[in-house]
């Protein structure tokens, strides 16, 4: 297997996809079984015991989209926007 300087972009972007959509399937799933354990000892109505489970998988998927922007930093080209006047 060849170093990773060697390595094609295409690649290095697979990996990064594979990386990111693991942590994004692990950070949700525990932060909702977090949440959901916390619901089920603090809250005894069952609206309230789905939202904290809801704001537990929310938090996991955040923190993982925000890792996995900063590994995608600079990867992904700029589109022009539509508001641009230089158009």
């Amino acid at each position: 297997m060849a170093p990773p300087s060697e390595r094609p972009d295409a690649l290095t972007l697979d990996e990064k996809w594979d990386r990111t959509i693991d942590l994004l399937l692990r950070r949700s799933v525990y932060g909702g079984l977090a949440g959901a354990t916390a619901a089920l000892l603090l809250f005894r109505k069952a609206t309230s015991r789905a939202a904290v489970a809801a704001f537990g998988m929310g938090t996991g998927f955040g923190s993982a989209y925000t890792d996995a922007s900063r590994q995608f930093s600079g990867t992904v080209p700029e589109l022009p926007s539509a508001m641009d006047p230089s158009r």
